[in-house]
């Protein structure tokens, strides 16, 4: 028996008035969905334990079989795992975005406003290259880098700081996708009334602060600007932790497996379970991500592994700009591009095969952020034999199905049952 496991990143949505009413889901062509679900079982999967936030680290997390509760520890210390970034005892692993800020009306000048009186215009930089940014990360390491702070370059707009001795371990911070058009100061990271609490929250504001300084006439960011694009002309600090422990999946499941994403994240969780973490050229996390090289590097996984993961960010990105014409062609995409071919491969295997898909979570694109509903989800078997009677894939349809609502850590168990 073989398994694939694909996640649609933040692919669940709400109704929208421009689609009549649908969802993306409901409204998007998808014939090789709809035909996993026809043929399969579905049902819905909380991936978010309540008391959690809903953040793509522990909705994955859950997919991958590892309950929050027992395993989580902060988002960033997976994507330094990822990043080849080694922690130790008190360590402390920050992402870093690099942001765009700028004025109220979302104008953006080589002279805009300090910190404090600007607006976050973007949280991806103008979805930067990586080649640009680590030009970026490299110059703020120059300038705030020393004994107790480093700061590393990862993909396109997600960074990594690691600072030592737990230092702001609890302060509060805020995801700047969750924050776009909104003013900057309002989330400006909290303490929690402690002298060295709220010492550490001024020190990482002024850190911040000072970045604007440092990037916004960095000839990277003019050459953007010249060409039209945003600048990544600030950082901004959030999902600190330490280093997690994880069981190893293989232990845990008695079976191998491997993940494909372009994402640090999920290579992390990946890393922690014990898989085998497959890079993709042209991998970018977007809607111009390589599709075919990600199928095709499943397909080649499964010839010596059990279980593969592959990971689509560009759902999720879409619902945080708030395009839903974009997020509509990124799950149009992801159909014909990831589902359909991994559907006619495992049709083609000696051996039965079992497909999962699903999103992580909702990212509706009229909210532009994360939430912790209940996600949609189909368990189809190439034999066919378990379908129960939902025809199409979305969020109402599958609330028929033969699951219910399941807790999505006990998805990758309900896989191999009786296999």
């Amino acid at each position: 028996m073989k398994y694939i496991v694909i996640i649609g990143d933040g692919m669940a949505d709400l109704p929208i008035p421009e689609l009549g009413g649908k969802t993306i889901l409901q409204a998007a062509e998808k014939p090789n969905l709809d035909y996993l679900a026809k043929n399969g079982r579905t049902g819905l999967a909380m991936t978010v334990p309540e008391g959690y936030p809903p953040g793509s680290d522990v909705a994955n997390m859950s997919i991958f079989g590892y309950d929050p509760a027992v395993y989580y520890t902060g988002r960033s210390p997976l994507e330094a795992l990822s990043m080849g970034v080694s922690l130790q005892g008190n360590d402390l692993a920050f992402r870093t975005n690099l942001i765009t800020i700028g004025n109220a009306d979302n104008t953006v000048g080589a002279d805009g406003p300090r910190l404090e009186d600007a607006y976050v215009v973007d949280y991806s930089g103008g979805h930067i290259t990586s080649e640009e940014a680590a030009e970026l990360i490299q110059a703020v390491d120059e300038k705030f880098g020393n004994d107790r702070f480093k700061f590393y370059p990862g993909i396109s707009y997600r960074h990594l700081l690691v600072a030592q001795d737990n230092y702001g371990k609890e302060l509060l911070f805020t995801p700047p996708h969750d924050i776009t058009g909104q003013k900057a100061s309002d989330y400006f990271p909290k303490g929690n009334g402690d002298p060295a609490s709220e010492d550490a929250a001024q020190t990482y504001l002024d850190m911040t602060a000072a970045s604007y300084d440092v990037l916004k006439n960095h000839p990277v960011n003019q050459k953007r600007v010249s060409e039209g694009k945003l600048p990544a002309n600030c950082i901004w600090l959030w999902g600190q932790g330490n280093a997690p422990k994880f069981e190893l999946f293989e232990k845990l499941h008695h079976k191998t497996g491997a993940v494909i994403s372009a994402v640090d994240l999920l290579k992390g969780i990946g890393i922690c379970a014990g898989l085998d973490v497959i890079d993709v050229e042209g991998a970018t996390g977007f809607l111009d991500t390589n599709y075919k090289g990600k199928a095709d590097a499943a397909a080649e996984a499964l010839k010596s592994k059990d279980f593969v993961f592959v990971h689509i960010e560009a759902p999720d990105e879409c619902g945080h700009i708030g395009d839903y014409q974009k997020k509509m062609q990124a799950v149009v995409d992801l159909d014909s591009k990831i589902i359909g071919p991994l559907l006619e491969y495992a049709k083609s295997l000696d051996e039965p095969c079992r497909i999962l898909v699903m999103p992580d979570h909702p990212t509706p694109v009229a909210l532009k952020t994360h939430t912790s509903d209940p996600i949609p989800f189909v368990l189809y078997d190439t034999r066919e034999t378990d379908a129960d009677g939902v025809f199409v894939f979305d969020e109402e349809s599958v609330k028929s199905g033969s699951f219910g609502t399941v807790y999505a850590s006990e998805l990758v168990s309900l896989m191999i049952q009786d296999d």
